[in-house]
């Protein structure tokens, strides 16, 4: 898991403003086919949105804790029921300036 900087955080979190979710969790949780989606959506945009539709907001922060110890990928900001997540993508990276 990276560790990301104020500024850092900052130009992630304003990059990720207009973004919609590329993942969507549901009743089920988190299942193998959801990991399998947000590993591929991570190596193809770096930076995603996951909506987590928990009722409970604890059960919300537990599958978000889940989801970035398995994926490898860096939480941004959570609000609501929506997390930013990034990891970097070392072969075909789409934001430079954290190399």
């Amino acid at each position: 898991m990276l560790t990301l900087t104020h500024s850092q955080k900052r130009h992630l979190k304003a990059l990720a403003h207009h973004r919609k979710p590329v993942v969507i969790i549901g009743n089920n949780g988190v299942t193998s086919a959801i990991r399998l989606e947000i590993h591929q959506a991570l190596n193809h945009h770096e930076l995603i949105k996951v909506r987590v539709n928990a009722e409970d907001r604890d059960t919300r922060e537990k599958m978000i804790e889940d989801l970035c110890a398995g994926s490898g990928a860096t939480l941004v900001q959570r609000i609501g029921h929506i997390a930013v997540l990034f990891r970097h993508n070392p072969e075909a990276p789409r934001i430079e300036w954290l190399v």
